[in-house]
């Protein structure tokens, strides 16, 4: 038996990508496990400190959050509700309360500037990126401050004129008017 003509079969080539494509698949499948395992892990830790991080009942407010969708674990978006040193509570979506931990490595943004944590005010709304720890809080890595929303009100949208045109008061030719776009 010639080795060469083993190794040049197209059987053999086609074994060879079979046995890659099977690792590729079971490599996948593993990262699936591994952030899966890292979110029930953070639920789970986040509802046993519960207590310790909000100084509620030793059981949670939430029984059976077991059997619900998993809490974000690597951010949220929310309104700062309390200021602790360099821990942020923040009320997110449905009313659920997250401690973030502000850390020398976070970065915290207002539009294009980058700003110091004691700028940051309760009821800012921000958005946080970060990671989970053992006692069910985010270390943040990036903190957006979001616009508010008064100041959204005062800004036209992209392509659209800052004010709308309004018709001459003295009506003298109502029928001929005709609405200039400012541009």
């Amino acid at each position: 038996m010639d080795l060469n003509k083993i190794f040049q079969s197209n059987t053999f080539r086609g074994a060879i990508l079979g046995i890659g494509a099977v690792i590729i698949l079971l490599l996948v499948f593993k990262t699936g496990m591994i952030i899966g395992t890292k979110k029930a892990d953070f639920s789970c830790r986040w509802s046993d400190n519960y207590h310790r991080n909000f100084g509620g009942p030793r059981g949670g407010f939430m029984p059976g959050l077991g059997d619900r969708d998993f809490i974000e674990s690597n951010g949220t978006f929310g309104q700062i509700i309390k200021i602790d040193g360099t821990n942020l509570v923040i009320k997110g979506r449905n009313d659920v309360e997250k401690v973030v931990i502000v850390d020398n490595n976070t970065v915290i943004n207002r539009f294009n500037d980058t700003v110091k944590l004691t700028e940051l005010k309760i009821d800012d709304d921000i958005v946080v990126i970060g990671e989970p720890n053992q006692q069910g809080q985010i270390v943040a890595k990036l903190i957006r401050i979001m616009p508010t929303p008064q100041a959204d009100q005062d800004a036209a949208p992209l392509g659209m004129p800052s004010s709308l045109p309004v018709q001459p008061e003295n009506n003298a030719n109502p029928g001929n008017f005709v609405p200039s776009v400012n541009k």
